[in-house]
């Protein structure tokens, strides 16, 4: 039987034991695992620095040459001793003899060589951030820097995309260089420069004096040599501002240079002050391939800022010979290289504009206009120069000037308020316009100078607004008080010629000067009148400076082959008629003109006889005792000798049958062949716009060779 007790039907049966999940079992596997893994990485991190220390990875040289080399897309050799390991926690590399290449397109064959390279990076500098050197030891090291000829690459960024970056260099704590040398190489600036670094030694990123930099090389065809001084060597170690000066030489010039850098070698957008000093500024341009006029000793300053290929010289002050500047000029090298400039002149010396025309300004301020002329292969006693202008340069850059002139220091010449504009692309030359205010007159002018065509093609646009004769004469040494007279007029030639004396030997056109209604001072007017009675008469009473109303007048030349003809020369005063026949040369600069004065009254002492201008435009002549006053002298001896002496003054009487002149031709510069007296009739005095001296405009034998002789240099 039984005893136990009967569990009740609802009673809960006994609880079943605790079931263990596996969870904890899997993690802590692993973590083992994952402890386990670690452990083996580090071991095996430890076992490589130590194979790496043991060693200092000279197994990895060849690996390392061909790593690197894969990733510059260069050819990296180590020909000496090589160590590639941590020590401890520090990357060393040291290899002797290193060289890397450069690409296939370059003039040398390395990038980058030395003797020994001993450094000491910190690893993570080449994932993130700046990358660091704490150690540098660097033994006749050699960088080559080139650009390529488009200018799309250079050799210092690896890559094969186009473009260049900027040359940037770690931060280095300590550092050791001897014997470095750099060499750049700009084909399209046409720069190679040879550069000498004195001997570096910092420690805890500090140097403590200036480090130097000499060198030479060639800028184009003109050799230069070039000192510098970084002047906060610390702070360039540590990446931080880099104040630098630098100094060249060239063609005989003196460039300073100093400015602050963001990094060593980036000068993009960094304002640097640039002063350039020398005996003559067109030598500096020149180094570039760019022509300008002479100028004398000058000195420069400006505020330099290089974008891309932009060159910005800005707040540009200074002075050329005794004349002062101020502006801004942009250099932009591209495939031509092109000048934009803007400057202000408050005064010109004339001196400094002699070059201009192609005169040297030392020559003409020590020995004259003549002997300037002289110096540009001009015959003895010329004025125009005979220098050709530079055409193989101004075909190969292009200019845009704007340049405004206050006034123009001149003994003789009031002139001021110049506003020139000059444009010169592919070989044309316009200064276009050309404006400047003379006397208190205007002239305005445009002249081309066009050496696309052989020879150049040249004209010559020159127009004169009216301008007051007293203030315009008073330079000579006339008298101003009581001249209220005007004249205008205009210059128009066209010629062939690399020169200004060629251009204007072979030239064609007119030359025609209006002279309207106005008063002379007597003395200026009666002298070239040769008036004597009249002349005689005022200097008795004392009236010399009494005015002498001039009717009209105009100057006209036609210029054929360089000959200008007299076309014609005409002024109608109150009292006299003027006629001026004959001519004179561009070719060779002789001269050959008669005027004669005939009066409207009756005189009892009045030469009446052509005065004969000859002569060279630098030394012109006068001839006042002509053949036909000699005859009147001799026909007034006779008559002394046979009649009485009083009837010797017959010789000398001017009836006064001068013909007085319609003003209306000549007020509108027309030729010879237009003009009218006042009674409507053809004029024959006036000549036939040929280089005859006759009253009736025609040349005789004798006359035309000698003509020929003085104007064509045909003897």
């Amino acid at each position: 039987m039984d005893d136990s007790p009967t569990q009740p039907i609802d009673a809960p049966s006994p609880a079943s034991p605790p079931v263990v999940a596996p969870v904890d079992a899997r993690q802590r596997r692993k973590r083992r695992i994952l402890r386990n893994i670690l452990l083996g990485i580090v071991a095996v991190i430890v076992a490589i620095w130590l194979v790496l220390y043991i060693t200092k990875g000279r197994f990895l040289k060849h690996p390392f040459e061909r790593v690197v080399g894969s990733l510059t897309h260069r050819t990296l050799t180590v020909r000496g001793d090589f160590q590639l390991y941590f020590a401890p926690f520090r990357m060393k590399l040291y290899a002797e003899n290193f060289t890397l290449s450069n690409p296939d397109w370059a003039s040398r064959p390395n990038l980058f060589r030395a003797d020994k390279l001993d450094t000491r990076i910190a690893p993570l500098s080449l994932i993130f951030g700046k990358r660091r050197l704490y150690w540098l030891d660097l033994v006749n090291g050699a960088v080559d820097l080139e650009w390529n000829k488009p200018h799309s690459a250079n050799t210092w960024t690896f890559s094969e995309k186009k473009g260049g970056k900027p040359l940037e260099f770690p931060r280095i704590d300590v550092a050791t260089v001897t014997g470095t040398s750099v060499r750049y190489l700009d084909p399209r600036m046409r720069i190679v420069a040879d550069l000498n670094i004195a001997d570096i030694r910092s420690v805890d990123a500090t140097i403590g004096r200036a480090v130097g930099l000499t060198g030479k090389g060639r800028l184009r065809e003109t050799p230069f040599t070039v000192t510098a001084q970084l002047l906060s060597p610390d702070a360039t170690a540590n990446r931080g501002q880099n104040k630098l000066v630098a100094r060249a030489r060239a063609a005989g010039n003196i460039i300073d240079v100093a400015g602050t850098l963001p990094s060593i070698a980036d000068v993009e957008n960094v304002p640097l002050a640039v002063t350039a000093r020398g005996a003559n500024l067109s030598t500096l341009l020149g180094v570039i391939d760019v022509a300008i006029p002479n100028t004398r000793t000058y000195k420069l300053r400006a505020q330099l800022i290089k974008q891309g290929d932009e060159y910005a010289f800005t707040h540009l002050r200074g002075f050329a010979g005794r004349t002062d500047l101020a502006g801004k000029l942009t250099i932009t090298n591209g495939d031509r290289i092109h000048l934009d400039s803007v400057l202000t002149t408050k005064s010109l010396d004339i001196i400094d504009a002699a070059p201009f025309i192609g005169f040297n300004p030392d020559i003409v301020e020590s020995k004259g206009a003549v002997a300037a002329a002289a110096a540009t292969g001009a015959a003895p006693q010329r004025l125009l120069p005979d220098g050709n202008l530079p055409v193989a340069t101004m075909q190969i850059f292009d200019a845009d000037l704007k340049w405004t002139i206050g006034v123009v220091k001149s003994r003789n010449l009031p002139i001021s308020n110049v506003d020139l504009t000059l444009d010169l692309e592919r070989g044309r030359l316009a200064l276009s316009p050309l404006t400047f205010s003379m006397a208190r007159g205007n002239v305005a002018s445009d002249v081309i100078f066009d050496t696309r065509a052989r020879p150049s093609a040249v004209s010559y646009d020159i127009r004169l607004a009216p301008t007051p004769l007293g203030r315009l004469l008073k330079g000579y040494g006339l008298t101003e008080a009581g001249t209220t007279g005007t004249i205008k007029g205009r210059i128009k030639l066209d010629g062939r010629g690399d020169s200004i004396h060629d251009s204007l030997a072979s030239s064609r056109g007119r030359i025609a000067f209006v002279l309207p209604s106005g008063a002379l001072s007597v003395r200026n007017v009666q002298l070239a009148e040769l008036d004597i009675g009249t002349f005689a008469q005022r200097m008795f009473q004392g009236q010399l400076n009494e005015p002498v109303q001039m009717n009209c007048g105009l100057i006209g030349f036609t210029v054929r082959g360089g000959v200008a003809a007299a076309d014609p020369i005409l002024i109608d005063t109150r009292k006299n008629v003027i006629v001026g026949r004959g001519g004179f040369s561009f070719r060779n600069e002789a001269v050959d003109l008669a005027f004669r004065a005939d009066s409207k009254k009756f005189s009892l002492f009045a030469g009446q006889s052509p005065i004969g201008v000859g002569g060279m435009f630098a030394a012109p002549k006068m001839n006042v005792i002509s053949k036909d006053l000699l005859a009147r002298v001799g026909s007034g001896l006779g008559l002394a000798l046979l009649a009485t002496p009083v009837a010797g003054i017959l010789a000398f009487v001017d009836v006064g049958d001068a013909k007085s002149t319609a003003c209306g031709p000549v007020l509108a510069g027309a030729t010879a062949a237009a003009q009218r007296t006042t009674k409507g009739q053809p004029r024959d005095d006036v000549g036939h716009g040929t280089t005859a001296k006759a009253e009736d405009g025609k040349t005789s034998a004798a006359e035309k060779k000698g003509q020929r002789k003085k104007f064509l240099g045909i003897f």
